[in-house]
């Protein structure tokens, strides 16, 4: 059988860099590692230290919960949008 479009590569055709999709595989966990520990960090700071920040204990929470292609920064950033408006 002859595969013929770019789409109908097998796998192993696609992985012809293994070592590069490992290193890159281990670079986004240890940036999730250095997120997640940065928010239970901050979960951490006293609550005015918080409240100069914008944000609460439940957005932190909020933000280690959210599932990866959210991105933390984006639930930080409307929290802080949002406590901003009272």
């Amino acid at each position: 059988m002859a595969i013929s479009l770019f789409s109908e590569r097998s796998l192993a055709a696609a992985s012809h860099r293994p070592f590069a999709a490992f290193t890159r595989w281990v670079a986004q966990a240890k940036a999730a590692r250095a997120r997640r520990n940065a928010l239970t960090t901050m979960l951490e700071l006293d609550q005015a230290r918080l409240a100069d920040l914008g944000i609460t204990r439940a957005d932190i929470q909020a933000a280690i919960k959210a599932p990866r292609y959210v991105g933390t920064e984006h639930v930080l950033n409307a929290a802080r949008a949002r406590n901003a408006r009272f």
